[in-house]
């Protein structure tokens, strides 16, 4: 198994059951309502029902208030809240003090992103997502993954956006992170994912340096 890889926008349990036997260490739900991807809480307690406790289960969330993220997270049966938008740090401390292990997105580099992540709680992880488009995720879009790399040399990091098999070993070089975040890189359409995709980037990822730093979406090393 693989923890410091994420696949996200399950709908299905099929799918999720697929994700979960080729070795992703964590299975994302996304509720986010706009998104093509969304499910209910209850949907979502459904797919991770029955997988292996060392997956961890991941909730996308954007901009809800900390008592809307805890309610769902706890319907859901989540370990891991990943908060998407412009949440504040008392937003965070108490998705923390609830019990949930936090990812922040950044959708930023250079001076910014380091000063942000100065700003977080050491425990939080950090995914960088700098991918432009409709919807909060990265859209499928490539940038420049090594924008990341100077973060990388002060603590692990994920990232996400326009990966796919063809360029995970790339990405992960250039950009020194140590977690990764892939959802359309693996689909046959929104949401669902397929069997030769998820299987082709789970062989490429077998090439993937990696830090020595781990970075896992259940919060442990």
């Amino acid at each position: 198994m693989l923890p410091y890889l994420k696949i996200c926008g399950i709908t299905r349990k099929p799918d999720a059951l697929l994700c979960a036997e080729a070795g992703a260490g964590a299975l994302g739900a996304v509720f986010y309502e706009k998104s093509p991807r969304y499910v209910t809480p209850a949907q979502a307690r459904s797919l991770f029902d029955g997988l292996p406790d060392s997956i961890a289960r991941v909730g996308v969330f954007v901009d809800l208030p900390p008592e809307g993220v805890i309610a769902i997270g706890q319907a859901a049966a989540l370990d891991t809240v990943q908060l998407h938008g412009n949440e504040s740090l008392k937003t965070i401390d108490a998705v923390l003090a609830a019990g949930f292990h936090v990812v922040k997105v950044f959708k930023s580099t250079g001076d910014d992103l380091l000063a942000a992540a100065r700003a977080l709680p050491p425990q939080v992880g950090i995914l960088i997502e700098c991918g432009k488009g409709i919807l909060p995720g990265g859209n499928a879009a490539i940038w420049n993954w090594g924008d990341a790399a100077p973060l990388a040399n002060h603590r692990p990091i994920a990232i996400a956006g326009g990966l796919h098999p063809i360029n995970i070993a790339v990405a992960a070089r250039t950009s020194q992170a140590a977690g990764f975040d892939v959802s359309s890189g693996v689909e046959a359409a929104p949401g669902i994912k397929d069997k030769a995709a998820v299987t082709a980037f789970m062989q490429a990822m077998t090439g993937v340096p990696r830090p020595v730093d781990p970075f896992s979406w259940k919060g442990q090393s």
